[in-house]
């Protein structure tokens, strides 16, 4: 198995934004937001953790008419890109874009009906303060769904998942993918994630060949 190599925290100049914007991601967003929309409660506000450019909340919007959504990211850049990208999409009634950090959110506990966080994990040293907060401020009964990318068990998997995923992209998108996949959990490092905030560690599953999935139905 790779060792986990972090990869910096918060990805926030204009070119890693621009890259992480213009890389197709609708697919996967596609399965996310129909994989949510499967569990959930009904209820809302839900919401996006480590946002990005707001893709995700953009993408549910799309996939259903009811909810509003909170979208927070700790990079300003990005939020830059997805205040832009909610307005062109015409859901700014729907979606609120927020800066803050995934470890300390601020917001109150039991906040929201629902969480969803789509590839945030990864960013974080210290991933338990991540699953602490998600605990913290989802109600008791609330959905929670957080997917993210799976550390692979060695070098070849790494650059065969790179060359697969992202063979169309640029050099930097390709350094940034692979930095990611070095950067991610493994399942059973998820599990014991999601235990310790008490959680059902059956929740966790792998459910690509690059991602791990935390379900809880509402």
């Amino acid at each position: 198995m790779l060792s986990r190599i972090l990869e910096p925290e918060v990805m926030d100049t204009p070119e890693e934004a621009r890259d992480y914007d213009s890389m197709d991601h609708s697919q996967v967003n596609r399965v996310f937001i129909a994989d949510f929309l499967a569990i959930w409660n009904r209820q809302s506000p839900i919401l996006d953790l480590g946002t990005g450019t707001a893709l995700i909340p953009i993408e549910f919007c799309r996939q259903s008419s009811k909810g509003v959504i909170v979208a927070v990211d700790a990079a300003a850049h990005m939020l830059k890109l997805a205040e832009a990208n909610v307005l062109r999409a015409g859901f700014k009634s729907r979606i609120s874009c927020r800066l803050a950090d995934a470890k300390r959110m601020g917001f109150t506990d039991g906040t929201f009906p629902a969480v969803m966080s789509n590839s945030i994990v990864h960013h974080i040293p210290e991933p338990r303060s991540v699953f602490t907060e998600i605990a913290r401020i989802v109600e008791p009964g609330g959905t929670v769904l957080v997917r993210d990318l799976l550390r692979p068990n060695d070098e070849a998997t790494l650059r065969h998942l790179v060359e697969t995923y992202a063979a169309g992209a640029n050099d930097h998108q390709k350094k940034m993918f692979a930095e990611s996949l070095h950067a991610a959990l493994t399942v059973d490092e998820v599990k014991d994630l999601v235990a310790g905030v008490g959680f059902d560690p059956l929740g966790v599953r792998q459910t690509t060949d690059r991602h791990w999935t935390w379900t809880v139905p509402g």
